[in-house]
């Protein structure tokens, strides 16, 4: 693993830290956690939480191109409360079902909303087992489907837990190629 981070001078070491076995993301500087490899079809499973206040975060797929707060890439949103939407960044193509797909023209992207919410509270432990294979990325969280995604764009690219304006804890990453 290593960090993009989006204050000049910071450290990988100023946000994030394992205590007692968990990853802590400190939320600012903001920025993510990266794979060093790429991967293009692959099953990610994480677990995460919200240890006081819910922030925004997300777990970022196939990055490609110039490094960026919000890089050219597939985002499953683990913000509390839009656990399970996926966005695509910067030119990244998604679809899915038309009722639930929109543009989000201000990042170049699109969003694709959960078809239905399945999170724990704050301050219990949220479970993603995500699915990339080809054109197609299946959301899983807390052991039921929240969404599906087709037609996306196939590349490998590197996977990235963000960093983004709230302490968030990281548990139990297992990430296997397809």
């Amino acid at each position: 693993w290593e960090s993009y981070l989006v204050k000049d001078g910071a450290r990988m070491e100023d946000v994030w830290s394992v205590e007692d076995g968990i990853l802590v993301g400190r939320g600012e500087p903001r920025g993510y956690l990266q794979t060093v490899d790429d991967y293009e079809s692959f099953r990610l499973v994480v677990e995460w939480r919200w240890p006081g206040e819910p922030g925004n975060s997300g777990v970022l797929m196939r990055i490609t191109g110039e490094p960026a707060m919000l890089p050219n890439s597939v985002e499953a949103q683990l913000q509390s409360g839009r656990a399970g939407d996926l966005y695509g960044f910067l030119g990244f193509t998604i679809g899915g079902d038309e009722n639930r797909l929109s543009e989000i023209p201000s990042l170049q992207g699109w969003r694709l909303a959960r078809s239905l919410g399945n999170e724990n509270e704050p301050g219990e432990w949220n479970r993603y087992e995500i699915t990339v294979d080809g054109d197609r990325i299946t959301v899983i969280l807390n052991g039921r489907k929240v969404n599906e995604a087709s037609g996306c764009d196939v590349r490998a690219g590197r996977i990235g837990l963000q960093s983004e304006g709230g302490v968030i804890h990281f548990r139990n990453v297992t990430l296997t190629r397809l």
